[in-house]
């Protein structure tokens, strides 16, 4: 999808305005949301963020977040229909995160929906940066303008699970991807590994990467595989920071690459301070433990080959000590499966206190 977008109301089952229609604002949000998702991976350290702007004439303009230092989803939106001939007084702004009201490298989102005579603003999820956190919708309030949140919250929440985590903790959304046979077995006992999952399941971790801003593997794994940690499988519009735990050999197809050492929370805070609001880890065995006894994780995605090794000797998913006892075992949510070609992918979350609570 283009930058930006004009839909006409022909795209829906009636002839009223969309900010008219009982699920207009439902199908303004997933517009935004859709101009999000084809951003995603270009606009980091910035969040992906999508916007649509409801005319009073009936059209539909979307916009996305361009890369940093680029104009924002507002804006984009705003400007499309300027160029389009479009009235700007009176719209809607529907957008998928609270709009920013501070000067970072481009001016406040606010001032540009207030100069452009915007009637109102409805906005997924609050921003939780502390330069925003509720300024935004409190600037616009004091122009006047009505602010309608939390629509579309959960699926906004989702798109930008990896930006939300980061502005609230300071450390990136932690992905953990694991390729594994169906009976837990990721190497053989003489230490091949290479292709127990299928094209399709590689060029879906591809595209992971490609997501995200930073991957992570151990020095153990660098001298063993020697990966070159890039993205090749999928269209990038730029590779993730290499990171390795440790000192890569020289030579290694893994430079050039950032390398730490010290307690996982330590290397999590420094890759926060550089911007990484995705980090994909993705090994070996003994990092990929020490992450998941750490509770570092955030998303595990697991991707399970039909394949066995059919005994002892051959390697787990991690390294390390078990739990002692059925009782310590640790449980989380699946939160999708799918067909990869002959693999499946499983999407797997830690259960949170909050999930413990529900009926």
């Amino acid at each position: 999808m283009p930058a930006a977008e004009q839909h006409t109301v022909s795209d829906n089952s009636t002839d009223a305005p969309l900010a008219d229609q009982p699920s207009g604002l439902h199908i303004a949000m997933e517009r935004a949301r859709a101009a999000a998702e084809a951003v995603r991976g270009t606009t980091s350290p910035n969040p992906w963020v999508g916007c649509a702007l409801l005319t009073v004439d009936g059209r539909c303009f979307t916009g996305a977040t361009e890369p940093p230092g680029g104009r924002h989803a507002e804006i984009v939106a705003l400007d499309a229909a300027r160029e389009a001939g479009a009235e700007t007084a009176g719209a809607t702004a529907v957008v998928t995160l609270e709009p920013c009201a501070h000067h970072g490298r481009t001016p406040p989102c606010t001032d540009a929906l207030i100069a452009a005579g915007v009637a109102s603003v409805v906005y997924a999820v609050g921003d939780p940066d502390p330069q925003v956190s509720g300024r935004g919708a409190a600037a616009l309030r004091a122009a006047g303008i009505a602010v309608q949140a939390g629509v579309g919250e959960a699926e906004a929440a989702e798109q930008l699970a990896a930006y939300l985590h980061h502005r609230r903790t300071g450390r990136p959304f932690v992905v953990l991807k694991l390729a594994a046979s169906l009976d837990g077995r990721t190497a053989a006992p003489d230490g091949s590994s290479q292709w127990i999952t299928g094209p399709a399941a590689r060029a879906d971790a591809h595209r992971l990467r490609a997501e995200s801003d930073a991957v992570l593997v151990g020095a153990g794994t660098v001298r063993a595989d020697d990966p070159a940690l890039t993205v090749r499988e999928v269209p990038v519009a730029r590779q993730p920071l290499r990171v390795v735990l440790g000192r890569a050999p020289e030579g290694a197809k893994v430079h050039p690459c950032l390398e730490l050492s010290g307690p996982l929370p330590e290397v999590l805070d420094e890759l926060g301070r550089r911007g990484v609001l995705q980090l994909m880890v993705e090994g070996g065995a003994h990092v990929a433990g020490a992450f998941h006894r750490a509770g570092l994780v955030q998303r595990y995605v697991i991707y399970l080959a039909p394949a066995l090794f059919g005994g002892v000797g051959a390697r787990g998913l991690f390294d390390g000590p078990a739990v002692p006892s059925i009782d310590n075992l640790w449980r989380g949510r699946i939160r999708s499966i799918a067909q990869l070609g002959d693999d499946l992918r499983i999407v797997l979350e830690p259960v949170t206190s909050r999930d413990r609570l529900r009926p």
